[in-house]
């Protein structure tokens, strides 16, 4: 059910003031979207680190100290992958089809989009 007149304006009027009066909250809110880690990245080091310890166990089975300091290598190279990884922008796609609002809308204009394309856009 689409929000009438009288609400819309109450709900720009609330993001203004969110804007206008917690600058420092939405600009934290914005770092942490930004910031957001590839899944990829993350399973990819977690897969290398569980090898690491499996070339560290051969290690010392085989009593080999440098197969152990490979295998250490490995882990931590697999840590590095997991937590260092490159950060993907927090929008899916910029891109937008002709006549549609620009990339750079308020969170309502994003919210209104969203529901017109879960209603089929006929809205």
């Amino acid at each position: 059910m689409p929000l009438s007149e009288q609400e819309q304006r109450l709900l720009d009027e609330m993001e203004r003031s969110l804007y206008q009066n917690d600058a420092e909250f939405v600009a934290s809110v914005a770092r942490v979207q930004q910031g957001r880690r590839s899944y990829t990245w993350l399973v990819s080091g977690v897969l290398i680190g569980l090898a690491g310890v499996a070339v560290l166990v051969l290690g010392v089975v085989f009593r080999q100290p440098l197969i152990g300091v490979l295998g250490f290598v490995v882990m931590f190279a697999g840590a590095l992958v997991a937590l260092g990884s490159p950060r993907r922008p927090a929008g899916r796609s910029t891109s937008r089809p002709s006549g549609k609002r620009p990339a750079k809308s308020g969170f309502m204009d994003r919210m209104n989009d969203r529901w017109e394309r879960r209603q089929g856009g006929n809205s």
